[in-house]
C-alpha cells in the first residue's frame, strides 16, 4: 500500500476485525474515517454477482461524473479487464482476505494511476455479503470532475496477508500473487 488513506482504511478495518475474519458493516463509523470517506465505496455481493455500489464517495463519484450508487463495480474497468476484476472480488469473498491493486487509466488519455483496496465485510451476520473498498489516484489530478475517467485497466493484484501487510516493502513484493499486462 502507498498512500496513507489506503493504509488507514485497512488499519482502521483490522481493528474492527480483532480475531475474526472480518467485521461487520453495522460496525463502522464514518465519524472514524470521516476525512478518507470520499474515496471509500461498499459493494453488494448479490447472488449474481453483479456487483452492485450501495454507498459511493464523492471523489470516486467525480472521477466518472456521476453517482455510482446503484451501478456496477464491474463497469468501471474496460470490457477485457472485467472478468479480472470480478475474480479480485471473487478472492475476497472466497478467501477473507483484503486485496490491493493498482489501476491505470486507458492509453488513450493522460496517464493515470490508482490505488484499489478492497476488503471483505459481514452484513447481518452473513460472511462476506459487501465489500468495502477505496479508490484513490497515486498522484493529484487536475481534471478529476472536469472529464470523466473513462474504464479503468487493472495493472497488478496482491492479497494482503497480515504479515505481508505490516511487513517491509520485500516482504509486500513476496505477497504479491498475480501481476497482469497493462495494455500499451
Amino acid at each position: 500500500m502507498i498512500l496513507p488513506g489506503t493504509r488507514e482504511l485497512h488499519d482502521y478495518w483490522r481493528r474492527l476485525k480483532g480475531e475474526r475474519a472480518a467485521p461487520d458493516r453495522a460496525e463502522i463509523d464514518p465519524v472514524a474515517i470521516r476525512h478518507i470517506l470520499p474515496d471509500i465505496f461498499i459493494i453488494e455481493v448479490d447472488p449474481e454477482r453483479r456487483l452492485p455500489l450501495r454507498l459511493c464517495g464523492a471523489r470516486v463519484n467525480a472521477l466518472w461524473l456521476r453517482e455510482q450508487k446503484g451501478r456496477s463495480f464491474l463497469r468501471w474497468w474496460r470490457a477485457q479487464r472485467q472478468e479480472e476484476a470480478a475474480e479480485a472480488i471473487r478472492r475476497v469473498i472466497d478467501t477473507q482476505t483484503p486485496l490491493v491493486a493498482r489501476a491505470r487509466t486507458a492509453p488513450d488519455r493522460d496517464a493515470a494511476e490508482f490505488e484499489l483496496l478492497l476488503l471483505p465485510l459481514r452484513h447481518f451476520g452473513k460472511s462476506c455479503s459487501r465489500v468495502m473498498g477505496s479508490l484513490a489516484p497515486a498522484r493529484r489530478l487536475d481534471w478529476v470532475g472536469v472529464c470523466p475517467v473513462g474504464p479503468l485497466d487493472l495493472v497488478a493484484v496482491r492479497m494482503l496477508e497480515d504479515k505481508a501487510a505490516e511487513g517491509s516493502k520485500e516482504e509486500r513484493r513476496c505477497g504479491e500473487i498475480a501481476r497482469l499486462e497493462a495494455s500499451n
